[in-house]
């Protein structure tokens, strides 16, 4: 019986299973929104919750707990320093999963799973290519 087995297995030993974890919640940090799994990305949410719940707290401990946990000191810095900031106001639930596609191999659901207040670089082309365009390149004022 698997009364008190809390935890998807992902057909991995243990430390396989804790480093893959680690790896997804550093990428999800650093760019803030990687295609995966359904399992692993349902798996790594409450992870990337207590990393996120740490740079708001923002103490020396907290820093460490997050370099033990994550591979990457540019990306605690960037926890601490730029994500925290943007969900400091927020209680929790900061990551979103959408649903993508099935991959060819294997049909397994995909998903995409990002931070809620990510900085959208989408947004912003389209925001530099709309004010390129509603002002006319050609039309300089000369004196």
């Amino acid at each position: 019986m698997r009364h008190r087995k809390k935890g998807r297995q992902l057909g991995r030993q243990t430390k396989h299973r804790g480093a893959l974890f680690r790896n997804l919640v550093t990428s999800l940090l650093d760019q803030e929104r990687i295609e995966t799994t359904e399992a692993k990305a349902k798996e790594i949410r409450g992870f990337t919750d207590r990393m996120i719940t740490l740079g708001k707290e923002g103490t020396l401990p907290a820093r460490r707990r997050a370099l033990g946990f994550l591979r990457s000191k540019a990306v605690v810095s960037k926890l601490f320093d730029d994500v925290a900031a943007r969900f400091k106001d927020r209680p929790g639930g900061y990551t979103r999963i959408i649903k993508t596609r099935r991959r060819i191999g294997d049909a397994a659901e995909m998903v995409a799973i990002e931070l809620v207040a990510r900085q959208d670089t989408t947004a912003q082309k389209k925001a530099v290519v709309s004010q390129a365009q509603s002002s006319p390149a050609g039309s300089s004022t000369s004196t």
